[in-house]
């Protein structure tokens, strides 16, 4: 049998390759999700400009739609032009004003909306709650001194050597006195 690869190294050595080999991982993730970020941003973009050239090309169109209006209003009707140019004129304007009075319903309710203001509100209540939530007691395995403020309390080091605590003083602190 082959010994593992590695074997050889101590565990301080395995610990920083690890480490190394996370960061490298973490870094990697990242410049992918630049990457693929940067993709759709692309992708985006020429969605876009493909969708303004469509607008333009129905824009310099509409003139068109006029012209094709008022000579078919003056086919069904025998009207004289002038009065078909006119129809054809007040349908735009009538077409218009249905589009405007449409975006004027969704601008009037976009004011009203909340927007991002029920996320903060929400992130706010999260963090509210994670501030109050008080931590499940652990039990402490046998041997290991209790500790006060993060720090190994020494009372039951010294009440283990036969000290006597005396708990005057204030904040509790604990003065020992042999009992000899």
């Amino acid at each position: 049998m082959s010994a593992p690869v590695g074997a050889d190294r101590s565990l301080g050595q395995l610990v920083a390759s690890a480490t190394a080999e996370l960061s490298a991982l973490v870094h990697d993730e990242i410049a992918l999700a630049k990457k693929q970020l940067k993709q759709d941003v692309q992708r985006g973009l020429i969605g876009s400009a493909v969708g303004i050239a469509a607008l333009t090309v129905l824009l310099f169109s509409l003139p068109m739609l006029s012209f094709a209006l008022a000579y078919g209003f003056r086919t069904w009707t025998g009207l004289n032009m002038a009065i078909c140019f006119l129809l054809s004129f007040a349908v735009n304007v009538l077409v218009a004003m249905v589009l405007g009075l449409i975006a004027w319903a969704f601008v009037k309710k976009a004011k009203k909306g909340k927007g991002p203001q029920k996320t903060v509100a929400s992130a706010k209540q999260t963090a509210g709650v994670l501030q109050n939530a008080k931590p499940h007691p652990r039990p402490e395995p046998a041997g290991v001194l209790p500790t006060v403020s993060g720090r190994p309390y020494p009372a039951a080091a010294l009440e283990a050597e036969g000290a006597h605590l005396d708990r005057g003083g204030e904040g509790g602190t604990a003065v020992a006195r042999s009992s000899s």
